[in-house]
């Protein structure tokens, strides 16, 4: 090899070669990104990174049982592999017993992309969504509003090989849009995002064009007190709770007894109905625009992901499935544990209710309620109900007699989304969906608005 080698799945077959463990897996990861930032109408900053970060995870039997080592370093050259294989392998030896010891994954064929160069996304990914964003700016400027945000899109291939034989690729675009729009004297304020493989399905002037009409609804100002409202959701914010909903649903957590999805007495809620509406809540590695890695990529383990499992296939699975709960996260070590069925989690998520009704036709059936934008500053409170609170963001709206007639105030709620799921009474047309709050670590997904009778804004704030 040479100082560097720009061959990732030489890398990967490379380290395995060093290996002196009993077990090794290699996971190279090759990145690039793009991205622009706008403020005040006008481009800012826009810029193209690259790199690579190499994980070896060795494993070593012994008479107690099986310890793992785990060791990542990014930007690592042909001299600098051998010294991180024997890292990973020393970090094993020093280890105890890892408690999800498995056997290291077999029996799947090479990727026919394996041996191929990675992709890169570069500043061409925005040759359509540039000139349009320059045009939403004019148009801004024109209607006395100033658009910020940015635009990011990130294309990773990863080259996973084990000593049982795996070698497997997955390349993984993400992108992610967010806008907002503001008033001259930053009174006023409305968010969209969008989460996108390739821009070439966003449409700047359409956004600008939805937020126009919400800095619109903000020019009549309406003080509201705390308390329970009729509340429409929006498919942003019912991503960001159901997001959090799949990161608590931790098979061996809730036969342990410390879930909301805890049976009282023992066991879990497995088959129990969450919701009288026909909501389905799923995870798909094929999922048409949503699609993520179709097997396991464990950089370490924790909860019901292990190192173990990686390269372990990854199937469609239902998690709710026509309002009842079918399926809770497990790894093959915490299913053989709780007797469950083995599903690790996939990185998308879909709700379907069955509907084709529109925010906007949902809006005009209501006689009095909130149309929240988004929510933000989600943090638990109570893990045995999974208890949320958080804050709404850059406009929440009244509605009455199915028009919107101004902005209210912001508030802080506290709601548990498995209670909104069994009290929710609508739930609109299912669409790709950006979640604000966890747009950083989870960006597929797809999820209609949710109409709750009740929704509970504990207390007024102050935050836009």
């Amino acid at each position: 090899m040479s100082a560097r080698t720009d061959k990732p799945h030489e890398v990967v077959e490379r380290a395995l070669e060093l290996s002196r463990a009993d077990g090794c897996v290699v996971i190279a990861d090759e990145e690039s990104t793009a991205n622009l930032r706008w403020a005040g109408n006008a481009l800012t900053t826009n810029g193209v990174t690259r790199g690579r970060t190499l994980t070896v995870i060795a494993t070593v039997d012994g008479k107690e049982g099986t310890a793992s080592g785990v060791v990542s370093r990014s930007a690592v050259t042909a001299d600098e592999l051998e010294p991180l294989v024997r890292a990973a392998e020393a970090a094993a030896r020093g280890a105890a017993p890892a408690e999800d010891a498995q056997p290291l994954v077999t029996g799947v064929t090479q990727s026919p992309a394996f041996t191929e160069a990675p992709v890169e996304t570069s500043s061409a990914v925005f040759a359509d969504f540039a000139p349009a964003l320059g045009e939403a700016f004019a148009r801004a400027r024109a209607g006395g509003r100033e658009l910020y945000g940015f635009a990011n899109h990130e294309l990773v291939s990863t080259y996973l090989g084990t000593s049982t034989g795996l070698r497997l690729r997955h390349d993984q675009p993400t992108g992610t849009l967010e806008l907002n729009a503001k008033s001259p004297d930053r009174t006023r304020s409305a968010w969209a995002g969008r989460s996108t493989r390739d821009f070439k399905d966003v449409d700047p002037a359409a956004l600008d064009a939805e937020l126009a009409v919400r800095l619109g609804w903000a020019e009549r100002r309406i003080e509201l007190p705390a308390g329970r409202y009729e509340t429409l959701l929006p498919p942003t914010a019912v991503a960001d709770l159901m997001i959090y909903q799949l990161w608590s649903a931790s098979g061996r957590d809730a036969a342990e007894g410390r879930t909301v999805f805890s049976k009282p007495g023992g066991g879990t809620r497995l088959g129990e109905r969450l919701t009288e509406l026909p909501l389905t809540l799923r995870s798909d590695p094929n999922e048409p625009g949503l699609e993520s890695a179709p097997f396991v990529v464990a950089h370490s383990s924790g909860g019901d992901r292990s190192v173990f499992d990686n390269g372990l296939p990854i199937p469609a699975t239902e998690w709710i499935r026509g309002g009842e709960l079918s399926r809770l996260t497990t790894s093959r070590h915490s299913a053989a544990l709780t007797g469950l069925p083995v599903a690790p989690g996939a990185d998308n998520l879909v709700l379907d209710g069955g509907s084709d009704r529109s925010l906007d036709d949902m809006v005009a059936s209501t006689t009095r309620g909130l149309l929240l934008t988004c929510l933000w500053y989600i943090r638990e409170v109570d893990p045995a109900t999974l208890l949320l609170t958080g804050l709404t963001r850059d406009g929440v709206y009244l509605v009455e007699d199915g028009e919107v007639v101004g902005e209210v105030t912001n508030f802080r709620f506290n709601e548990s989304p498995v209670d909104l799921l069994g009290r929710a009474t609508e739930a609109g047309r299912t669409e790709k969906t950006l979640p604000r709050e966890w747009s950083d670590w989870f960006t597929r997904s797809a999820m209609p608005a949710l109409r709750v009778p009740d929704f509970n804004m504990s207390s007024v704030s102050q935050g836009v």
